[in-house]
């Protein structure tokens, strides 16, 4: 049975998991009862979980390969407790090596990181969706530059995997301008980049190829983005989609900003 694929929203660091003190104390409670619901979506537990974060970049395509996967607490400034999180996943050093394999064969070399964990982009929302902690996960960087059509051919590539009951998931923010987020003009630039978003996914492929390549013309696409690191993993989420549209599936406003999540198919 073929897997849906998402781009989420992964919350402010461990937000899930502490009393929230940065505004209004309910500020992430929708998020985390949807997150909770997310595997409602799912026609059946996946065999394994793909992830791409905002908060990894390398020079070429590298995709973990432990076989437990630490934690990086790549978040300051939380409770210690934060700091003591677990969510001992397996890791799944063969599926990385089939991700390599399938981004070399369509001329993106890749490579295998035999140490690093898995960043709070991957497992602050995933110890919510999948608490029980017993799927196979690994984390796929993103590549610098942060070409939007690179990013989207690495998800057409990956497209594959979900034939075989592999979940990707695109986890960053549709809404990242970290000097923005409340203030007067927050929401008024994501609710127009939000909805540009919502209208782009449901396209046919190839426009929404298009569309997504050049994100940058989107109404305030600069002001929602001035670094595109939580925004590109929605570019692999729809390659990894090919024909299958997309439609938002959350939407809240948290800190000022409207923030949306994406489901394809």
């Amino acid at each position: 049975m073929t897997m849906p694929t998402f781009y989420i929203p992964h919350g402010g660091g461990p937000c899930f998991f502490m009393d929230w003190t940065i505004g209004p104390k309910e500020t992430w409670d929708n998020l985390e009862r949807w997150l909770r619901r997310l595997p409602r979506l799912l026609p059946e537990q996946p065999t394994a979980l793909v992830v791409i974060s905002g908060h990894w970049e390398t020079r070429k395509p590298m995709v973990t390969t432990t076989e437990v996967p630490r934690l990086i607490y790549d978040y300051s400034g939380f409770p210690r407790s934060t700091y003591k999180l677990k969510w001992p996943v397996p890791g799944a050093p063969e599926l990385a090596g089939r991700i390599k394999g399938l981004l070399e064969e369509v001329g993106v070399e890749a490579e295998e990181h035999e140490t690093r964990g898995i960043d709070h982009g991957v497992f602050v929302p995933l110890k919510v969706v999948f608490p029980e902690a017993n799927i196979p996960t690994v984390q796929l960087s993103l590549v610098k530059g942060l070409d939007p059509a690179l990013h989207l051919d690495i998800g057409m590539a990956l497209a594959p995997l979900r034939e075989e009951g592999v979940l990707i998931i695109g986890s960053g923010m549709s809404y990242h301008n970290m000097k923005k987020f409340m203030t007067a003009g927050a929401h008024q630039a994501s609710k127009k980049f939000n909805d540009w978003i919502e209208d782009t996914v449901v396209l046919e492929r190839w426009e929404r190829y298009e569309q997504l390549s050049s994100w940058v013309r989107a109404p305030s696409a600069r002001q929602c983005h001035p670094i595109a690191d939580h925004l590109l993993p929605l570019m692999v989420a729809a390659g990894a989609a090919e024909e299958d549209p997309g439609r938002k599936v959350f939407e809240d406003k948290v800190m000022g900003a409207n923030v949306v999540a994406i489901q394809f198919g």
